[in-house]
C-alpha cells in the first residue's frame, strides 16, 4: 500500500477514513490489523480487495509472480482477479441459506469459469475436511451453528486456492474456544499451505498470535511488532 487515502463527503463534510497509509505485507505472513470501532479498517480492506474506490495513492499485489495495480483493472478484470487471487472472509459468514454447505465451497468455481461437476465437488469436499465438516456438507447453514458457519466460510474462501486471505473479523462473534480453534485452522494454512493472510480485529488480546500486528488509529497505521516466539505453531486435529 502507497500513499493511500480514502475520504468520503458526508453532509458533515469531508471524514478521511484513511490517511497515507504505507504498508508492505510478505508472503506467508499471518498480519493481524488491530483497531477500534470506526477506526479504518474494514475501508483498509475494501482498499486491498478493491470493493471500495481510493482517494489517491496505489494497491500493488504480486501474485503469481505478477504486480497488479489493483485500482487500475476495469471492474470485469477486478472480479476475475479478486475471485483468483484474493479469498475473502467476512464476520458474517455470508452464505446463501439455500445452498448446502458443498454448494457453497462450490460457488466461487463456478463464478470463476472452472466449474467441473466431479473434480470441483472432490475439491470442496477436501475443503470441508480441512475444517472438520466433511461430515455436514449437504446440509444448509441454518443446521449447523455460528462456528461451523464460519469454517464453512474459510473453505469457501480457499475454493480457487487463492495465495492470499483477507478476514474482517472473522472470530467477533465466536466464543472464545470456537475462535481458538479458527485460529488454529489459519496457523496451519499460514505454516503447512503457504497461505498470506491479513485479518482485522478489535481484540488486542490476539496480537501474539499474529506473526506480525499493526495498530490502525484514525485512518493511520502504525509501526507493527513480531512476537519473540511467533504465533503457535499447532497441528489440526
Amino acid at each position: 500500500m502507497h500513499d493511500v487515502a480514502k475520504t468520503y463527503s458526508t453532509e458533515a463534510g469531508d471524514f478521511n477514513a484513511l490517511n497515507g497509509v504505507n504498508l508492505q505485507v510478505n508472503a506467508g505472513e499471518f498480519l493481524g490489523v488491530i483497531g477500534k470501532s470506526g477506526a479504518g479498517k474494514s475501508t483498509f480492506l475494501n482498499m486491498i480487495t478493491g470493493v471500495d474506490h481510493l482517494t489517491s495513492g496505489d494497491v500493488i499485489v504480486r501474485a503469481k509472480e505478477e504486480d497488479i495495480s489493483v485500482h487500475r483493472l476495469s471492474e470485469d478484470e477486478l472480479t476475475l482477479w479478486r475471485g483468483k487471487t484474493l479469498g475473502i472472509i467476512f464476520q458474517s459468514f455470508q452464505l446463501l441459506p439455500m445452498l448446502t454447505l458443498i454448494e457453497n465451497v462450490v460457488m466461487p468455481m463456478d463464478l470463476c469459469g472452472v466449474y467441473q461437476p466431479r473434480l470441483s465437488r472432490e475439491r470442496a469436499l477436501e475443503l470441508l475436511t480441512l475444517v472438520e465438516l466433511e461430515d455436514q456438507a449437504h446440509k444448509l447453514p441454518g443446521q449447523i451453528s455460528g462456528g461451523q458457519q464460519q469454517r464453512v466460510a474459510i473453505a469457501r474462501a480457499l475454493a480457487n486456492d487463492p495465495p492470499i486471505l483477507v478476514a474482517d473479523e472473522p472470530t467477533g462473534s465466536l466464543d472464545s474456544v470456537t475462535a481458538d480453534h479458527i485460529f488454529d485452522v489459519f496457523e496451519h494454512l499460514v505454516h503447512d499451505r503457504g497461505k498470506t493472510i491479513i485479518m482485522v480485529t478489535h481484540d488486542n488480546s490476539l496480537a501474539p498470535r499474529f506473526t506480525r500486528h499493526v495498530q490502525i488509529v484514525d485512518g493511520e497505521v502504525l509501526g507493527g511488532t513480531a512476537p519473540a516466539k511467533g504465533p503457535r505453531k499447532r497441528r489440526m486435529k
